[in-house]
């Protein structure tokens, strides 16, 4: 954190550990500040807010819309910053908001039940807004035991401890990636649609938002689940599409599309996320699921050339390249937010402004704002894991095993993966084996002996 001056950190933030990438700066006091736009009156039985992962990106624009209106309109509304500081996080991102007397900062895991129970307890919480996830898709491919340990196993000592404590309101975050690809012939997917994940990411979400449901339905622990669009604006980590290529430009470098670059999503800025979530918080019904759906479905070439005329570049062929595909690649995701705007929420930023805003912000702090970024530039972005930690150990040599496992995995994403005629991809090793499924041929994991 900054020195203890009038705008540091106030005695009761708690810090156990800051990397020294994380290290004091003042370069949050250039940068502009960014909130939502929304205004409700107070919730009476809502106090203290407890915002999970909000040392990353647009948690923190929610934390302020927040600070701001306690601030302006009087209300009683506190906020604590629940965050383990990994490596998509930054200080940077709410240094801002250590000045106001309703913020306080605690760093925790939300694997971690002592944590969590710590702070629920140190700030007498009521209301939790869960976001922290592990989210990168990429990542999910070569690194997919960390997502089930965050995504599933966090979020269930989420619920546990929220149940133990008797929140009031616990709203989880989700994604639209939860229902899977939608075909271009098919109809905007209601929050009653099936759910179909198809990486391990979204496998995770969706496993999570199974857990959420079973403490509404099993202890009544009065739930919100959102579902989100893409969501992109400033202070995302660069590991994501838009402020990747912008830093990528920045350098004077090309960008990296994988596959043909058709594939379309539908991107929100974060401003008008955070309104949709504070109009979930204030409007919407517990036990209830809400998709939060954007109208601009871009594709990644038409996104790549929106980027290119930002910097005044006109040659896209010079500037866009191509690379194998992820091992699978939604082609499009396309859910219907009609039931979240039926409560008074509405789009307002047209992608073409937020973009702009988006990209002279990273223009101007992005790179300075994250430290070294050259790790996570490459086409495939590979974050060393953090050592799986099980309350109970494990039976002789299976640790050994899952690392084997974890290894494959990670050379698995590595390697050339040559295609069929019909564009199928061959299994690249011995550990994969063939099913056969209405004719379509899938690849399994088979482990030696078991």
């Amino acid at each position: 954190m900054a020195d203890s001056d009038s705008q540091g950190p106030k005695p009761d933030a708690v810090h156990k550990f800051v990397p020294e990438r994380l290290g004091a700066t003042e370069l949050w006091k250039e940068a502009p500040i960014f909130m939502g736009t929304t205004k409700f009156d107070p919730l009476p039985d809502v106090g203290t807010i407890m915002i999970t992962g909000g040392a990353g990106f647009m948690y923190d624009l929610h934390s302020s819309t927040l600070i701001e209106a306690a601030k302006i309109d009087e209300l009683e509304y506190r906020i604590v910053c629940f965050d383990k500081l990994d490596y998509c996080a930054t200080l940077n991102n709410h240094r801002i908001l250590d000045a106001y007397a309703n913020f306080s900062f605690f760093q925790g895991d939300i694997a971690s039940p002592a944590d969590v129970t710590e702070c629920l307890e140190k700030y007498q919480i009521d209301t939790i807004f869960h976001f922290a996830a592990q989210s990168h898709v990429d990542l999910s491919f070569g690194n997919s035991y960390s997502f089930t340990a965050t995504n599933v196993y966090g979020t269930h000592v989420m619920l546990e401890c929220a149940k133990a404590a008797a929140i009031r309101r616990f709203v989880h975050i989700s994604t639209d990636e939860v229902y899977g690809e939608v075909d271009e012939a098919s109809e905007d997917l209601m929050e009653s649609s099936i759910l179909a994940p198809t990486n391990p990411y979204a496998a995770s979400k969706a496993a999570a938002e199974m857990l959420v449901n079973a403490y509404w339905k099993s202890f009544k622990l009065p739930v919100m689940i959102a579902r989100s669009n893409n969501v992109y604006g400033p202070h995302q980590y660069p590991e994501k599409v838009i402020p990747k290529f912008t830093c990528l430009l920045e350098r004077g470098q090309k960008v990296v599309l994988h596959g043909d670059g058709k594939h379309t999503r539908r991107y929100l800025y974060a401003g008008d996320s955070v309104d949709a979530f504070d109009t979930i918080l204030h409007r919407g019904s517990i036990g209830q699921i809400y998709n939060i759906g954007s109208a601009d479905e871009i594709s990644n070439l038409t996104l790549c050339s929106k980027l290119l005329k930002e910097f005044g570049l006109l040659e896209t062929d010079n500037w866009i390249s191509h690379s194998q595909d992820r091992p699978f690649n939604d082609r499009r995701y396309a859910v219907n937010g009609q039931k979240l705007c039926d409560l008074g929420w509405q789009q307002k930023t047209p992608f073409d402004k937020g973009l702009k805003i988006t990209v002279d912000w990273y223009r101007n702090y992005g790179e300075r704002w994250w430290g070294n970024i050259d790790h996570i530039l490459g086409t495939f972005p590979v974050v060393k894991p953090p050592p799986l930690v099980l309350e109970h150990k494990l039976p002789a040599g299976l640790d050994s095993h899952l690392d084997s496992m974890l290894n494959d995995e990670r050379r698995a994403m590595q390697a050339p993966r040559p295609t069929s005629a019909n564009g199928v991809h061959k299994a690249t090793n011995d550990k994969h084996a063939a099913l056969r499924v209405n004719d379509e041929t899938l690849s399994r994991p088979t482990v030696d002996g078991h």
